[in-house]
């Protein structure tokens, strides 16, 4: 399916030069909402995956369904102090500074097979992150699967040695 036609890409937001990929208006048509990540989970079922691990808060818009769909579990990474166990925590480095992220300590058994899914693979650095904090307790990344990937933005490159599946580039 062409899903680059169900995405708005929207000039100068959030600031002036960016071109924003809204996905909302893909997930607004549920039957193309459905395929997408219908498409996802029929990756996902080929890597054998034990678990779902999503970053806040757009991976969760991809993890979840396909966990469900899946009938497996799904497991949040939240940034730090939105967790109210013990937690497992990475620093990382954003455009403008650096945030944390973190897991639960006993999210994730190890040798478990996880997929990491997100709404869109720019720089890399929120899923190098969080393959960090899966790799720390022990789980092996199996794939990791977008919705869309921003080719010039080489986040591929920063995940290099890990199976990348995405819906649509830019």
């Amino acid at each position: 399916m062409d899903y680059k036609k169900y995405i708005e890409v929207v000039e100068d937001f959030p600031q002036e030069g960016i071109r924003f990929k809204d996905i909302t208006t893909l997930m607004q048509q549920g039957d193309v909402y459905k395929k997408a990540m219908d498409d996802i989970v029929t990756y996902a079922q080929e890597k054998q995956i034990d678990v779902v691990v999503g970053p806040e808060a757009r991976g969760f818009i991809v993890g979840c369904p396909v966990a469900y769909a899946m009938n497996i579990g799904f497991v949040p990474i939240r940034k730090e102090g939105k967790l109210p166990r013990e937690v497992e925590k990475v620093d990382y480095g954003k455009e403008y500074g650096k945030d944390v992220l973190t897991i639960h300590k006993d999210a994730i058994k190890p040798g478990q097979r996880v997929l990491i899914t997100d709404d869109l693979l720019a720089t890399g650095g929120t899923i190098d992150a969080t393959v960090q904090l899966v790799e720390k307790l022990g789980g092996v990344v199996a794939g990791i699967a977008f919705m869309i990937e921003l080719t010039y933005l080489d986040g591929r490159e920063k995940l290099d040695g890990y199976d990348i599946f995405t819906l649509m580039q830019y």
